[in-house]
């Protein structure tokens, strides 16, 4: 059986992504923040329902607890929020 999206389908769910400059100045940062978005949202889809998620970065990453952007510290802290917010209901994660 093929799971490929057919030509045409829509998806089930649709993802934004907002990480401002203020608060990840370095673009190596802001694409990492990205990637582990995506991979928690891939890894979470089945428990989310269906629609549009638009996930914004609402506060900085401190530099000085970060000093490289692409440190397994901040990879680590970027999962550890991003689970806790995908794991709220539905409901809470709609505000």
């Amino acid at each position: 059986m093929d799971d490929s999206p057919q030509p045409g389908a829509q998806p089930d769910h649709w993802l934004g992504l907002v990480v401002p400059k203020r608060h990840a100045r370095r673009s190596v940062t802001r694409t990492l923040l990205k990637r582990q978005i995506r991979g928690a949202m891939a890894a979470g889809e089945a428990q989310l329902p269906a629609g549009l998620w638009v996930v914004r970065l609402r506060a900085p990453f401190d530099p000085a607890a970060f000093p490289s952007a692409a440190s397994d510290a901040l990879r680590r802290t970027a999962r550890q929020e991003l689970a806790v917010l995908l794991s709220r209901p539905a409901s809470a994660a709609r505000r």
